[in-house]
């Protein structure tokens, strides 16, 4: 079994030895280090990979939401904080979950497990093979077929994401990165940190906006290239 490599960053020692201890209960994560702020943990990242962050929100130097806007391509995140007035915020920057200080292991096993689950999702896409052209997700407690070939756009609502297709829209409880990593990344792609396009249905584009099924959408500055590149 592959292990999801995971970094910690937060500056009270207590959540530190409390999330390693956590985190080595866990079989499936595997954790590469702590960093005690969101500059250390840059320097880090600048040379390696990592698949899942524990941040904090109050870190000196620079805040944990700030750290978060500069990643352009950010892997699964999980917020640790004692402050639930900043779950919004981490919701529209499509954090996995977020866990209220002081948590217990139950609620962080729930937390690891949602990134668990979309990362096997996105494995079962990638294998050779036969692909698939469809996925389910939960609308309105139920399973749903939706077909690569039918989505227009996805747009982040905070915990849940709107996926609007050729013939209605849904409503689904999943945050943007998770079902970013459910997508054929040959089809679809990141292009703003609240929105994931169809490529083929991509009609024109500027510096900054695209044009799906007559509907424009705006380009987050980080990801003009991802454009250019297509």
């Amino acid at each position: 079994m592959s292990k999801i490599k995971c970094i910690v960053i937060e500056d009270e020692p207590l959540a530190v030895k409390v999330l390693s201890e956590y985190i080595l209960m866990v079989p499936f994560l595997e954790l590469q280090g702590t960093f005690k702020n969101a500059i250390l943990a840059t320097e880090y990242l600048r040379d390696n990979s990592t698949e899942l962050i524990f941040l904090d929100i109050h870190l000196p130097k620079l805040k944990g939401m700030a750290f978060l806007k500069t990643l352009s391509h950010p892997p699964a995140v999980i917020v640790t904080t004692a402050y639930h007035q900043y779950a919004v915020e981490g919701f529209d920057l499509n954090v996995t979950d977020y866990l209220l200080k002081p948590f217990a292991f139950e609620r962080f096993l729930v937390a690891v497990n949602k990134v668990k689950t979309a990362q096997s999702e996105m494995q079962k896409i990638n294998e050779p093979g036969e692909k698939k052209d469809f996925i389910f997700l939960n609308v309105q407690k139920k399973k749903v077929k939706i077909l690569f070939s039918e989505i227009v756009y996805i747009e982040s609502q905070r915990e849940y994401i709107k996926i609007v297709t050729t013939k209605t829209e849904y409503i689904s409880k999943i945050s943007t990165h998770e079902m970013e990593g459910l997508l054929p990344a040959n089809l679809f792609k990141r292009i703003h940190r609240s929105f994931i396009v169809s490529i083929p249905k991509i009609e024109s584009y500027t510096a900054e906006m695209v044009e799906v099924n007559g509907v424009p959408i705006p380009i987050g500055r980080e990801y003009r290239g991802i454009i250019e590149k297509l």
